[in-house]
């Protein structure tokens, strides 16, 4: 895999320009998707189950994309393209914030006691409103502003966005029940996503550690 040669050199402001509406619109295409399909009566015979399932769908692939930004980084040591998480990630917060309206507005019509009653029947519910709740305060947070404004601890919170893919693909598991094939695909997209991190950060300290030996040992002789 460490084979693979990426090209390394940085677009210019004018190709990242065009780089991130094309990204911009890409996100785009399945809420354009959506309301063609509304449009010409193609929702199939429950269209706010197929409405809720896709944004919940899309929400969890554009998070994944957004993990997999930096695993690019460490194994082929590009990093231009880390320029866009913040929009990808917006995007993300943007399908999911759909997802969790259909369901509150257009399946439960913000009844809070069929909504409470539902939430203790099925857990995987209880599970998607913790990812989404987790992410609100990323979204609000996804600024330079409050970059500034929280400097280290910005960056301990948004560790939380682990704990998100991780609720979000548990919620996707638990809501097919039987067919589970596609939810262990993105299962196992995480895990190598996380693995590669986990690798990399032990990797890390590793040296840290064998550095910090060497002086010592200096030290002595």
């Amino acid at each position: 895999m460490a084979s693979i040669q990426l090209p390394r050199r940085v677009p210019s402001k004018k190709q990242m320009s065009w780089i991130k509406s094309a990204i911009f619109l890409l996100c785009l295409v399945p809420l354009v998707r959506l309301v063609w399909l509304g449009v010409n009566d193609g929702l199939g015979a429950n269209p706010v189950e197929f409405v809720e399932r896709s944004t919940g769908f899309w929400a969890l692939v554009i998070l994944l994309a957004t993990l997999g930004l930096t695993p690019i980084r460490l194994l082929w040591g590009v990093s231009w393209q880390l320029q866009f998480r913040r929009m990808v990630g917006l995007m993300m917060f943007f399908y999911a914030s759909l997802h969790i309206t259909t369901y509150l507005w257009l399946d439960y019509g913000f009844d809070w006691a069929d909504i409470v009653k539902d939430i203790t029947k099925h857990p995987y519910v209880l599970v998607g409103a913790t990812a989404y709740l987790l992410t609100v305060p990323l979204a609000v947070t996804s600024n330079q502003y409050m970059m500034q404004v929280l400097r280290q601890h910005w960056k301990q919170l948004h560790l939380s966005v682990y704990l998100i893919a991780t609720l979000g693909v548990v919620h996707f598991w638990w809501l097919v029940k039987k067919d589970i094939r596609e939810p262990l695909f993105y299962a196992v997209v995480l895990a190598l996503l996380l693995g590669v991190r986990l690798f990399y950060k032990l990797r890390q300290m590793k040296l840290k550690v064998d550095r910090a030996r060497k002086v010592k040992l200096s030290a002595i002789v």
